[in-house]
């Protein structure tokens, strides 16, 4: 990493869905690496927490990212108290699972809000001054953009959406000197995810995924990950590295879930989890 060493020194960072988990273990890294942050999301006394334990002077807001005006508000006043933003981390995002079926249509909708929308969002409040800075924006994509699981279709839904919306954007920008990234992740030690193991849908969803495809990863390992991707201005990172051998054999594997959940799934009854993520309480307050 030594020839990368100074990247981000001086450079302005935005990270979405920063109050805790991936986003503000992000938040730290890029911090530790020289860059000033921008904290977005919901949970403003945790951001506020953040900013003021991070090494360089950053700043925190509170606003939703399906929200596009107060988004474009919160862009603007980066760029005048930050500068202009060289790195864009879209990582705000919600989860929901159970029966489609019996799902709430309120809830299943705000899956798709905050994790395709507020992407798109942020995309665009964001893209004028990663113009400017010939920047790079990232982001959070899953496995579950791979291969699409079972009882998880908001998600699924949600993250295969925001995987083509980074591949179409990396093809219009790169002409201009934009840099767009995809994580794919799996895994990872949040709250999102703990609250997710209390729910039998989930729970079985994991108990029955191969061992590899099992293993819950500390979010400050995937932070190191993502940092180096934005260091490097990457196209895909993949945490954990193996998911990355999934693209080459994705058409095969629908047929492979359907099989497992005629198995496997099919003997239960399951109920919905409602929203899990911070970013879902925001759900009450919209029609």
């Amino acid at each position: 990493m030594t020839d990368r060493k100074h990247v981000l020194r001086g450079r302005t960072a935005v990270v979405t869905g920063a109050a805790r988990g991936v986003g503000e273990a992000v938040a730290r890294e890029l911090a530790a690496r020289g860059a000033t942050v921008a904290l977005l999301g919901l949970e403003e006394e945790s951001l506020a927490r953040v900013a003021q334990e991070l090494p360089t002077p950053s700043r925190h807001w509170y606003v939703d990212v399906t929200d596009a005006a107060a988004m474009a508000r919160v862009a603007n006043e980066v760029r005048e108290r930050q500068g202009p933003a060289s790195v864009v981390v879209a990582n705000a995002g919600v989860a929901e699972g159970g029966p489609f079926v019996d799902s709430d249509p309120a809830s299943w909708r705000r899956v798709i809000d905050v994790n395709l929308v507020g992407s798109a969002n942020t995309a665009r409040a964001f893209l004028p001054q990663l113009l400017d800075s010939r920047g790079y924006f990232l982001q959070i994509a899953s496995l579950a953009s791979i291969g699409a699981s079972p009882l998880m279709s908001a998600y699924c839904a949600s993250k295969a959406g925001v995987e083509s919306l980074s591949q179409s954007l990396r093809a219009e920008l790169a002409p201009r000197g934009v840099g767009v990234g995809a994580a794919y992740l799996n895994w990872t030690d949040t709250d999102m995810i703990r609250d997710a193991d209390q729910h039998a849908v989930l729970r079985e969803l994991r108990a029955h995924m191969p061992p590899p495809a099992r293993k819950i990863y500390a979010p400050g390992h995937v932070a190191r990950c993502l940092a180096d991707a934005v260091e490097r201005r990457s196209a895909t990172v993949y945490v954990p590295g193996w998911l990355r051998a999934l693209q080459a054999v994705r058409a095969g594997l629908p047929p492979l879930v359907t099989r497992y959940s005629r198995q496997e799934l099919m003997r239960s009854e399951f109920s919905s989890t409602g929203l899990l993520g911070p970013g879902g309480r925001a759900a009450e307050s919209t029609d």
